[in-house]
This record gives structure tokens, sequence and C-alpha cells, in this order.
């Protein structure tokens, strides 16, 4: 990918973006007064492409007059509670500014961050259930911790105002997957409906804005909320990749966990290698190295055919193609060795990894499931 440490020095010259940016802004000013008060919902993940949006829809905000800033704008962020430290520190800085800022600056926007139910986060379904570790055959972690969190945050607004615009910083240039994707949904209107989501639109303003573009926009620019984007080219340039975006439907899925360097979820074993996480040790972030010696273990562990059980949850067998059987969730002794390991991670790197809620409900699901094997 091209980070702003290494931005193309061919650019496009200012002025022709400078009217591009113009272009884009009086569109989505056009959107906004469009005569009623459908509510929007901007997906934040704190990376380049977001950030740039959530700038340039503040920025055309500001330039209304207060009188006419009719129409409430949710600047939507997910957490999986398993976010890479750096993003997550990042993701809440930047959140918190947003907060500090919209009220002086009398923006009608509510600032949120959605977070997978207690039930259904990573540690809940790996230790507590057994869910082998992620993998591309069985992803089960994406659904339930990135994209039911927002879609319960968009149906509430649905169900309250009838319709929502969900806001996406997609851009065709992100990857030869996302131009098919952008195809494939452009209905040739600015609004097209989610493909799964009733009753939402979405609307991609930046869409056709290459990555130079973005960077050189945020490079030269500061946003409304206050600060710079050092922080961000810093991330970048420490990481070496991009940010798994926030996910609203399960097409989507495949950007989290591709093969590339993006950084997100710092147990994710879909990845054959953590590149970012390399990059970010490499760049001076030691305390992580505990954190990816767990995540190449729980990779490891997951072809371990003594630490899996034989039958499924429900008690059946999976069996696949030629009648080769696949195992089924870990065994109670292989989930309580994970816990274990876990928590002696967690005093090592001093930071809270699986919270007091989550243990709570895995030792519930333990003694579930103690219960039941009895009855075989």
């Amino acid at each position: 990918m091209t980070t702003a440490a290494v931005i193309d020095p061919d650019l496009e010259p200012v002025d022709q973006l400078g009217d591009r940016l113009k272009a884009i802004l009086a569109d989505i000013r056009d959107e906004y007064l469009q005569p009623h008060l459908t509510p929007w919902i901007l997906g934040f993940s704190g990376g380049k492409d977001s950030t740039l949006l959530a700038q340039l829809v503040c920025e055309m905000l500001l330039s209304l007059p207060p009188r006419k800033r009719r129409r409430a704008v949710h600047i939507v962020a997910n957490d999986t509670l398993v976010e890479s430290p750096v993003i997550a520190h990042h993701l809440d800085m930047v959140l918190e500014r947003m907060r500090q800022a919209v009220e002086p600056l009398r923006l009608p926007i509510a600032v949120a961050k959605t977070i997978p139910d207690v039930e259904q986060t990573f540690w809940v379904n790996l230790i507590g259930r057994g869910y082998p570790s992620p993998s591309r055959v069985f992803r089960w972690c994406t659904d339930r911790m990135k994209i039911a969190p927002t879609t319960t945050y968009i149906k509430t607004q649905v169900d309250e105002s009838g319709q929502a615009i969900l806001l996406l910083g997609v851009r065709s240039a992100e990857s030869t997957q996302r131009r098919r994707s952008v195809i494939r949904y452009d209905n040739g209107r600015r609004l097209n409906p989610h493909n799964s989501l009733q009753n939402c639109l979405v609307y991609k303003p930046i869409v056709d804005l290459s990555t130079d573009e973005v960077w050189q926009t945020l490079l030269q620019s500061s946003p409304p909320w206050g600060g710079t984007h050092r922080a961000l080219v810093t991330m970048y340039r420490n990481a070496g990749g991009g940010e798994c975006p926030l996910v609203t439907d399960k097409s989507e899925a495949p950007s989290c966990g591709t093969a590339s360097s993006r950084f997100g979820c710092w147990t994710c074993t879909v990845v054959e290698k953590d590149k970012s996480a390399e990059s970010f040790i490499e760049a001076g972030y030691g305390d992580l190295e505990p954190l990816l010696e767990f995540r190449d273990w729980l990779k490891a562990i997951r072809e371990d055919g003594s630490k899996r059980m034989a039958k499924r949850r429900n008690g059946t067998l999976n069996f696949v193609g030629e009648g080769r059987l696949i195992p089924g969730p870990f065994t109670l002794t292989a989930r309580r060795e994970i816990f274990d390991r876990l928590i002696a991670v967690q005093s090592e790197v001093n930071m809270q990894l699986v919270s007091p809620a989550e243990i709570d409900v895995i030792r519930r699901i333990w003694a579930e499931d103690t219960i039941a094997m009895t009855k075989f």
C-alpha cells in the first residue's frame, strides 16, 4: 500500500485535487440538505479513509449556518475488545476529541462505539465454548464481534426514524475486490440500498479518490475536532499496513483478516502471520511481543487434534468431502490451558485482555458443559 511516508512524487496537482474535494463537499452538502431528516451513520474505523470522510462531513456542517444543521449525524466505531492496543488507543483518543469538539462547534453529531455482547466476545466463544481459533474456513469472529454490534446500532436508528443513511469511506482503489463490490452494488444513484439491512441506504462520498489523494488531503489539513493527523500517519508508518474497516455486511467480511498487512484484532488467526504486529514491535512497541507470541500459539494449537473434541457442540460429527472428519471445539482441558496462559500474558503486559464479566460467562459455560458431558 502507499503510506504517508512514501507518497508517489507524481501526485495530482493541488489545484486539481482541490477541485475534486470541492465537488465531493458540494455533493455531501447537497445530500445533507435534502428535505428530510433521515439520520446519517458514519462508519468510523479510525483509519485514513474513514478519518477523511469524517473530516469532510464536519467541514460541510461547519460551512452551514447552525439553523441548517438539522439532520443528526452519528459517528460510529466498533471495538471488538481484542483490537491491537496501539489501534485501540488511537481510536479512543480520536473519538474523545470528537466528543469534546461537537458541542462547542454546535455540530449535530453523536459519537458512539459499539462492542460485542458479552455472550459473543472472542474469549467467551474461544475459551468458554471452545470455538477453534478463527480460520478462513471457520471465521466465526467477524459476524459476532463486528457485524452484529454495528447492525444493532443501525437498526435502532432505523426503528426510531424509519430509515437511515450509512456513510462509508470505501474506495474503488482500495483493492480489486473492493472495486468489484462497488460496481456490483452501484445502482447509478448517489444512494444505494444496503445489501442486507432494510430501510438502510449507503452513501460513499470518497469512492473515486486514490490512496495518494487521501493521504495528500490529510497531510495538508487539520481535523476540525482538533489536533493533527500526525499520530495517524505514524501509526500507518509503524504498522506497514491498513486498518480492518468497519464491517456491516458479510460480503465485506473478506476485508477482515486478509493476507495483507492490515491491522485490527491482535488475536486474528485468519492471517498466516500478523505482519502489522511484527512491524509495530520492530518500531519499538515491545509490549506487543507477548501478545504476538500468544496469537501464534492460538493458531498452532488449532491443528492439534489432542486439544479438540470429536463432536460439535450440538453433539454431531462434522464430516466434509470424502468422509473426512473435522474436529470439534477445544476440550475443556485445552480451554482451561488457554485461559491460564491468557491471564499470565495479561499480567505480563499489565493491560486488561479479558474482562471480569467475560470470565463470569466463561465459567458459567464451563459448568454447563461439564454437566452436559456427564449425561453421555
